[in-house]
C-alpha cells in the first residue's frame, strides 16, 4: 500500500518560535505562509502551524501508557530503525527537554519499537516511533 501524505494543522501561541523550532531544530522545509501560519514539509507530510492566543489553547494531559505518562494529544512520524537512533541523537545534541526518553518498547515482542516524546515551544506534543519489524505497524 503506498503511503499519502497527511495534513496536519495545530495551533501555535508564539507563531516565531514555533516556526524556528520545526524549521531549524527538526529540519522541516518550509513551504507557504501568511502572518498567521506556516506550512512545513513534516518528513514528507504537510504540516501547517497556525497562531493561536495561548489563552485560548486546552490544557494538556496524559494517559498511562506502557508505565509511562504519555501526552494526549501527540502527533509523529514513524521513521526507520536507524533514522530513529539519528535523530534522537541530533535532538539530544541540540538539548531537546524530553517528555519520554527514547526507549524500546515491547522489546523481544511483535510490535517492538524504539519511541520519544517531546514538545514544541508551545506545548504541542510529538512522538517520534520505529518498528524493528515495519510489517507489525498495525500488529496485535
Amino acid at each position: 500500500m503506498k503511503v499519502q501524505p497527511f495534513h496536519l494543522a495545530i495551533p501555535v501561541s508564539d507563531l516565531q518560535k514555533a516556526r524556528q523550532f520545526y524549521k531549524e531544530t527538526l529540519g522541516c522545509g518550509e513551504g507557504r505562509s501568511s502572518d498567521h501560519w506556516v506550512d512545513f514539509n513534516f518528513f514528507g507530510h504537510q504540516l501547517v502551524i497556525h497562531y493561536k492566543p495561548a489563552e485560548e489553547t486546552e490544557k494538556a494531559h496524559s494517559n498511562p501508557v506502557d508505565g509511562k505518562d504519555v501526552p494526549v494529544p501527540h502527533f509523529g512520524v514513524v521513521l526507520e530503525w536507524d533514522v530513529f537512533q539519528e535523530f534522537a541523537n541530533l535532538l539530544k545534541s541540540k538539548n531537546i527537554e524530553f517528555e519520554i526518553e527514547p526507549y524500546i518498547r515491547f522489546e523481544g515482542q511483535v510490535g517492538e519499537q524504539a519511541t520519544m516524546f517531546f514538545k514544541d515551544p508551545c506545548g504541542n506534543a510529538l512522538e517520534f516511533k520505529a518498528f524493528k519489524n515495519k510489517e507489525q505497524l498495525f500488529a496485535k
